[in-house]
């Protein structure tokens, strides 16, 4: 995922709590799911990271020779300065690019039918 072109800010600035009750019903729940998603893009974002990283590493075992590779920086500075997990798992929920579904809904049925079956 080019997290680049999300549109997501790339700064902290002041939501409106009522939008984003909005998606849910209840803003607890939307926390938790845009948690569940920054949590998810931040794993992504480490790994491509991590595997960019591994083309630059040199495995020596000399502890006294350091050195500084200008590709491995400039890997380093675009992630750096890329929009926050968070701030892209936002963007995302109030674009409604987040599929949510409610587990106590799944369960409610399940219980139902349960008693059906008694």
């Amino acid at each position: 995922m080019n997290y680049k072109k999300t549109g997501a800010e790339s700064t902290t600035i002041t939501r409106d709590i009522i939008e984003l009750t909005e998606k849910t019903g209840n803003i607890y729940t939307s926390l938790s799911i845009i948690a569940k998603r920054s949590s998810q893009i931040n794993k992504e974002m480490k790994t491509e990271l991590v595997n960019k990283l591994e083309e630059f590493a040199t495995h020596n075992d000399q502890l006294e020779e350091v050195f500084e590779n200008s590709e491995q920086i400039a890997v380093s500075r675009f992630y750096e300065k890329l929009p926050k997990p968070w701030s892209i798992a936002l963007k995302e929920m109030l674009d409604e690019e987040i599929y949510m579904r409610s587990i106590e809904n799944d369960s409610d049925k399940d219980d139902e039918s349960d008693l059906d079956n008694v």
